[in-house]
């Protein structure tokens, strides 16, 4: 891809010139009259780097260099300035921008500080990159199994991170779903560009809409400035949005202008911004049913689930139990001193896990600071952990069921157990009131037949 390039500069005749021979070396090119057109241009497109003069109407190059660099942290900015004036290009340097330099200047001396720019932006892309990365680890741990099931979807997430294919990624509350998204950002060809999740149940139903588009000041009440959203901070790379069956239908029908004109509107705008950004989708409902419900515009379904991905819960990949608590034991025993039995393992992988690897984790972490030797046994479960309480039994007469057929009997014996008192039977159950309630229709029990 070439280097994309800004150039701004009110003299219409060394305007031209400039952008005749940027593009005879094979830059992307896009110039402007002013400071203000800039700064429109940089709002609306993505750029590599600002080639900007210091004398213009309206916005000089030092305020563009100073709103530049707020819209776009990572933009690199080369200004132009006559030699009256290098103490003040010395200031900009200060204020964030890469070089300067001073008319006259040759075509050699302008190729060479583009080229520099150029490529100090890339190391530090790099850089952050490999920062990002890193962190990841450290907060989300390591993709990490042998099952079958992991592998799978392992081998899944390796064919369609290269792509642009819009993603919609299923599976139960801690399994991992944002890890997943991660990776498959961190796999593909916009790693170098950001990541932004976005959990749509955590932000109040009136913010989402300007956290998702941003939006202009005065828009409402308590809007004092412009603010930037997430589509807009994805810019080039790619936008999460967790547990998407929370938006309102009003939403819905504007995400899905988003995805099909790939352009936003803020908040109290009449103006249409361009993105570019991939979009992933994660969900723990069956969005497929929430169409069925109206809860969920099918249109929208289709848009997003391009490339279906599940991934499975931990009962279903059990074997992967012993290399997770290694995993674990990396991050809450960095000296590497406790270790776990055999005993344990068994005991662990005889639990039902309701909420995945997150519980597994927390699990971990609690034994390890509550330990009172460095080998771990079954003997340090929690007392909550071990209860009868705790998880619902496989022994009461499943027999041979089927998975859904087991889960639809734990959840009627649930419902029995604490006379259909519903948020009592999801405490029981270890599950979200919401999700029992939406099991109940999913197997069609009829509450009034229990």
């Amino acid at each position: 891809m070439p280097v994309k390039i800004l150039l701004a500069d009110d003299d219409p005749a060394l305007r031209r010139v400039l952008q005749f021979k940027l593009r005879k070396q094979g830059f992307d090119v896009t110039a402007v009259e002013d400071g203000s057109k800039a700064l429109t241009a940089l709002k609306e497109n993505s750029f590599d780097l600002l080639l900007s003069d210091m004398k213009m109407p309206g916005l000089t190059g030092i305020e563009l260099l100073e709103q530049a660099k707020y819209v776009r942290p990572d933009l690199e900015v080369i200004l132009i300035t006559a030699f009256a004036e290098v103490s003040q290009a010395v200031q900009a340097v200060k204020l964030g921008a890469f070089d300067y330099l001073t008319k006259p200047f040759e075509d050699d001396q302008l190729f060479i500080a583009i080229e520099k720019a150029v490529k100090f932006k890339n190391l530090e892309n790099e850089n952050r990159s490999l920062k990002d990365q890193l962190n990841i680890k450290k907060k989300y741990g390591q993709m990490v199994g042998l099952s079958k099931t992991y592998k799978a979807m392992i081998e899944l997430v390796n064919k369609i991170a290269p792509t642009e294919a819009t993603v919609l990624i299923t599976g139960e509350s801690g399994t991992g779903k944002e890890m997943i998204a991660r990776t498959i950002h961190y796999q593909s060809n916009r790693k170098d560009k950001p990541f932004i999740a976005i959990n749509c149940a955590a932000i109040p139903k009136e913010l989402i809409e300007s956290e998702l588009f941003g939006h202009v000041r005065g828009a409402f009440t308590g809007a004092i400035k412009d603010k930037r959203g997430k589509f807009v901070l994805a810019e080039g790379g790619t936008i999460l949005l967790d547990e998407i069956g929370e938006l309102s239908i009003d939403l819905q029908a504007k995400l899905l202008r988003v995805i099909q004109e790939r352009t936003i509107e803020p908040v109290g705008s009449e103006e249409t911004i361009e993105i570019d950004v991939r979009m992933l989708a994660a969900t723990n409902i069956d969005l497929k049913e929430q169409t069925l419900n109206r809860g969920f515009r099918e249109d929208l379904y289709y848009r997003l689930n391009v490339i279906p991905l599940v991934v499975p819960p931990l009962r279903e990949r059990l074997d992967d139990i012993p290399i997770l608590i290694k995993e674990f034991l990396k991050k809450f025993s960095p000296d590497n001193k406790v270790t776990v039995n055999q005993e344990l393992i068994k005991s662990l992988k005889s639990h039902r896990w309701t909420g995945n690897i997150r519980e597994l984790e927390n699990l971990i972490e609690r034994m390890v600071i509550l330990r009172s030797s460095d080998t771990l046994s079954a003997n340090d479960l929690p007392e909550d952990f071990k209860s009868p309480d705790d998880s619902y039994s496989y022994n009461d007469s499943t027999g041979n069921l089927s998975f859904h057929e087991t889960e639809k009997k734990m959840i009627i014996d649930s419902l029995k157990k604490f006379s259909l008192n519903q948020s009592k039977a999801a405490r029981y159950l270890k599950i979200p009131r919401h999700i029992l309630i939406y099991r109940i229709k999913k197997y069609k029990i009829n509450l009034d037949e229990l």
